[in-house]
């Protein structure tokens, strides 16, 4: 099983689904064939994951996860670093709700500590359908039979 920490950075606390959220990473680990390691999820705002862009990436710009990678072999490990604000504005202009849009891009950070890019229109794809896949594991959405 995976040890996931919740820490908050210049933001309000949130309720999290702790138990659902840990069990569905731990699925999601383990079913892409790797281990879990620890991993840490940092919900800060946007200009936290600013400056944290900016210092470590070069990057001059708002964003919803930056993905720290302590992945050794297939051990699973890493820092996740999500901006509450980013989230709340990507939920409302997709018409989801919050739960379901932080679930996503955790998830998303997951799989990229797996080894998933997107950077590619294919590689977006399959981001996609596997994040999809992962918030119907978590009750968000039906899965496709």
């Amino acid at each position: 099983m995976s040890e996931i920490s919740f820490f908050f950075e210049e933001t309000k606390p949130i309720k999290l689904q702790k138990k659902v959220l840990k069990n569905t990473v731990d699925f999601l680990i383990q079913n892409e064939n790797k281990h879990a390691g620890e991993i840490t999820v940092v919900f800060c705002s946007d200009d936290y994951l600013l400056k944290i862009n900016e210092q470590y990436l070069n990057h001059n710009y708002y964003t919803d996860i930056v993905t720290f990678d302590y992945v050794e072999n297939s051990v699973i490990s890493g820092d996740l670093f999500i901006s509450v604000d980013r989230i709340i504005e990507n939920a409302s202009q997709l018409g989801v709700n919050f739960d379901e849009e932080l679930y996503r891009v955790i998830f998303h950070g997951i799989l990229h500590l797996c080894g998933f890019k997107d950077k590619t229109n294919a590689e977006k794809r399959l981001m996609r359908e596997k994040e999809d896949f992962y918030l119907g594991k978590a009750g968000f959405r039906k899965e496709k039979k």
